[in-house]
Order: C-alpha cells, then structure tokens, then sequence
C-alpha cells in the first residue's frame, strides 16, 4: 500500500496573480463563539453579548464581533493561502459592509492581487491578496487585503513524518 501525502498548502511559485481561491469551509457562527470570542478579547460592547441591549438597536440581536469574523475569515484563507507563511506582514483596507449575526454560515475566497520575489530573503516570495467573507445569502460582511511572506518550494520547514509503534 502507498502512503499518499496530504495537502500542503501552496508555495510563492504556485501563485499567479488573478487567481481567485473558493475556501472549502464553511463556519456557522453560534451565540457561544460570539459571547466567548467577545469576552476573551476584553470587548466590552454590550451589541455582542447582551441580548436585551442589543434588542434595543436596529438590528434587534447581538451582532457578531468584527474581530471574531476576521479570525474566522483569516483561517479559513490558511489552506489556500498561508499554509506555509513565513510571517503576516499586514492586513489592509478591512471594510465590513453588512452586519453578520449569531446563526449566520460564513464562507470565504481570496484573489491574488501581487506577487514579488523578497529582497531580503531569496527563499521567500510576498505576495498580497484580497479575502472576501460572505455569508450563506451570499451577503459580503467583510473584504481586507493581506500581505505575507510565503516560503518558495524545497526552502520550507520540514513537517516530522512520525510512524506509529506497532
């Protein structure tokens, strides 16, 4: 029996500017990501855990924390994008146009808007996308671009390849 590896994410060489990237997970936000999400982080804006205030607004619920859905977004981008990141080099240009709620799906894509060889480090490459959030009507809830150093094939990290005892 052959043993076949797993995905391993893309490198700088496998990018190419204009490709678009369809996430494979969707993530359904419940009251309990929210409220803990929103607590561990010390936000302390009742519009995120506290029903009867937030009743009171024009969105009659508790809205998701921004941040929340920014994680949320972020790691669902790592399997296409940052698998094997070197470093994060900055998020830009976060907008969240439409508010997303306690129960709503989340899905993602990113484009790839540049990419460069590094000056510094020449087994790494940066390269710049757009990552799209949206959920299961298809309404964006936030879009941001970000840059990051992505190592160039045969220069990363060996992952251990570890056999079980028998």
């Amino acid at each position: 029996m052959a043993i076949k590896e797993g995905w391993r994410g893309r490198f700088f060489d496998d990018f190419e500017v204009g490709d678009i990237y369809p996430h494979p997970l969707g993530r359904t936000i419940t009251k309990t990501d929210n409220i803990w999400f929103t607590l561990l982080t010390q936000n302390t804006a009742p519009i995120h855990f506290d029903q009867h205030y937030s009743a009171q607004t024009e969105f009659g619920k508790p809205l998701v924390d921004s941040t929340l859905t920014m994680a949320i977004v972020t790691g669902q981008s790592v399997t296409d994008i940052s698998q094997n990141v070197f470093a994060n080099l900055g998020w830009d240009e976060v907008i969240l146009p439409n508010p997303l709620f306690e129960g709503d799906t989340l899905y993602s894509q990113s484009e790839v808007l540049a990419k460069r060889e590094s000056k510094s480090r020449p087994n790494l490459g940066i390269v710049t996308v757009k990552t799209t959030g949206f959920t299961q009507n298809g309404d964006i809830v936030i879009s941001f671009k970000r840059t990051l150093m992505v190592y160039k094939k045969g220069h990363e990290p060996k992952i251990a390849r570890l056999e079980p005892k028998a």
